[in-house]
């Protein structure tokens, strides 16, 4: 364990992460296809994840993998949330599309409760509730606080809280698969697959001919997405091989601060009161769940070891 370290890690994570969401933000806005960016987010992944196995010597072995199903399914789930994401951001300034992605936490427990027939504590079920109540905020934010940029509507405004929550959805859905493929595969593989089938899928999307064409600042953009979004999936990966995730957990919300300070100083997008009340109300309840579950896994932690 190097917590330090880890924290540092993390926190470079969060940044190249959201340096990522802002490349997308402004290729989105110049009209950027949302297939197109998938396809260039995940196909400039790519060669960072390599250079990192290359590096930590596990080329070509991480690329053998006796569970193609499960990468399968990984990849699909996380795919469609990768669409879902993109879709919001395109819709939706950074600060509320990077809060609508904290619902994952959230989403979780419906889900369990449905799906498992698992009894939350009340405490949690009442986060829950709260995050939705966040959710509702925006929604029902006055006509002269609707959004932060003079060319987001109304309907743009549901587009993306709608993609934002089902994407978050599919996220719960792809982390449960991802949990499951770590017995046996290494983080690296998982991301390398992921990004493949992402690549493969996006450029699936080129057949349906609303792939405008690019050149200068746009296809940078996009570029710089991918490449962006592999490093920062290499600082993570990094960090939680050096310390637990709950011990990293907290840090994630910093992606909050560099959201709204890219929305107000370089698209000029202040936040209306509602919206980011909305947002805050969203980032407190899920880091107040996560918390509560943290604590929950160590007491089990304690209870075990004491009863051994």
């Amino acid at each position: 364990m190097n917590y330090a370290r880890a924290v540092w890690l993390r926190l470079l994570a969060t940044v190249l992460f959201a340096l990522m969401a802002l490349c997308i933000r402004k290729a989105a806005l110049d009209g950027a296809a949302v297939g197109q960016t998938v396809f260039w987010r995940s196909f400039m992944a790519i060669p960072p994840i390599l250079l990192y196995m290359a590096w930590r010597r596990s080329l070509p072995r991480a690329l053998k993998t006796s569970n193609a199903y499960g990468h399968a399914l990984r990849s699909g789930f996380g795919c469609v949330s990768m669409f879902l994401g993109f879709t919001a951001l395109a819709h939706l300034p950074l600060t509320l599309a990077t809060a609508m992605s904290f619902l994952a936490p959230l989403m979780s427990v419906p889900a369990a409760m449905v799906l498992l027939g698992e009894k939350p504590r009340a405490s949690v079920v009442a986060l829950t509730a709260l995050g939705f109540g966040g959710v509702a905020l925006i929604l029902l934010a006055p006509a002269p606080e609707a959004g932060f940029s003079p060319v987001e509507t109304p309907q743009g405004l549901l587009i993306g809280v709608l993609a934002g929550l089902a994407g978050a959805g599919f996220t719960v859905l792809a982390m449960i698969q991802v949990r499951d493929l770590t017995r046996t595969e290494s983080p690296s593989t998982i991301a390398f697959y992921f990004s493949v089938f992402c690549a493969l899928a996006g450029a699936a999307t080129f057949l349906r001919g609303d792939w405008p064409s690019f050149q200068g600042a746009t296809l940078w953009w996009l570029m710089a997405a991918g490449i962006l979004g592999g490093m920062a999936q290499i600082s993570m990966t990094e960090a939680l091989a050096r310390a637990p995730v709950s011990a990293l957990a907290a840090f994630e919300y910093v992606a909050m601060v560099w959201a709204l300070g890219f929305d107000v100083f370089i698209f000029g997008q202040v936040p209306g009161w509602m919206k980011l009340s909305g947002a805050a109300v969203i980032v407190a309840a899920a880091a107040s769940a996560g918390a509560l579950n943290a604590r929950a896994r160590a007491g089990a932690v304690d209870s075990s070891g004491r009863t051994h």
